[in-house]
Formats: C-alpha cells, sequence, structure tokens
C-alpha cells in the first residue's frame, strides 16, 4: 500500500509540475501586442522627423596620368576586320603573320573584349587591339587590367 501511495504522490507531483509550466495563450498574445505598439510608436516617430533633403557635393578625383602621348608608341593603323579605333589604344599582340594575329583576336572576343586587328602599313606588322579609348587615363586602366594575361600589353597612339 505504501508503494501505491508514494507512486500516487509522484505522479500528482509531476502532473503539478506539467500544468504550472504550461504557458498561456493569453500571455503570447499580450506579449505580441506589446511589441507591435512599440513598433507603431517607433513608425510613427520617424514618420515626425524631418527628411529635409542633405545637399551632397560629389568628390572629384583626377588620375595621376600624365596628359601627353610622349611616352606611347605611335602608330599609322589600318583596320583589318571591321569596327574603328580610337585615339588610344591597348595592344596585346603583334605579328608579321595575319593568322596568328586573329587567332589572338578571336581569343579575347570569347573572354568579351571587342578585339580588333589592325596592320601598320609602314612595318606590316599586324597588331592586336584588345580594347580602344578615346583617353588615356582609360587605356591605362583597360592595359593594366589585361597584363594580369598579356604582362606585354601596351599603349599604342593611333595616329591619322
Amino acid at each position: 500500500m505504501m508503494k501505491k501511495s508514494l507512486m500516487m504522490s509522484l505522479v500528482l507531483i509531476a502532473a503539478l509540475v506539467f500544468v504550472s509550466c504550461k504557458s498561456q495563450e493569453s500571455s503570447y498574445k499580450k506579449a505580441y501586442e506589446k511589441a507591435k505598439a512599440q513598433e507603431m510608436a517607433r513608425t510613427a516617430t520617424a514618420d515626425q522627423v524631418d527628411t529635409a533633403p542633405v545637399a551632397v557635393t560629389p568628390v572629384v578625383t583626377t588620375p595621376a596620368v600624365e596628359p601627353n602621348t610622349a611616352n606611347d608608341r605611335q602608330e599609322r593603323l589600318t583596320v583589318m576586320n571591321g569596327g574603328t579605333l580610337k585615339a588610344f589604344n591597348v595592344v596585346c599582340g603583334s605579328f608579321q603573320n595575319v593568322n596568328n594575329a586573329n587567332n589572338l583576336r578571336n581569343t579575347l572576343v570569347a573572354k568579351g573584349y571587342s578585339a580588333q586587328v589592325a596592320q601598320n602599313p609602314e612595318t606590316g606588322m599586324y597588331r592586336v587591339v584588345a580594347s580602344s579609348f578615346d583617353n588615356r587615363a582609360s587605356a591605362i586602366s583597360s592595359r593594366d587590367q589585361l597584363r594580369s594575361t598579356y604582362p606585354d600589353a601596351w599603349i599604342l597612339y593611333r595616329t591619322y
């Protein structure tokens, strides 16, 4: 009998523990409503803040690049495969054989460059131009990027 009453006492205690730990739905509802009220108060406060536009002055930096073309090779070029060349051209390869030049051009085009083959009529050399620009700073930037793959890339200033 003692075992039975001990067992009943344990069951009763366990039941009380479970019942007392059970969360009430109303407790969750109160917490939710409180959080919602705080969010609404923050939104109302944010709407009342003066949102006058702020004047932003852009920072203009000029690249430390010499403006002249004294350090660039200058040549007259004739475009072999259509397209046009601008004043500053990034050359990735020079060939005596036009087929070799076209092979490098095709490789560059496959990589996303608008590469062209141009010939120097005085020397007969075929230049593979990876990119062409109106200004020297853009050409220098492109040349520097290409040098990771084509370490001998150089800038050619096109004379007319």
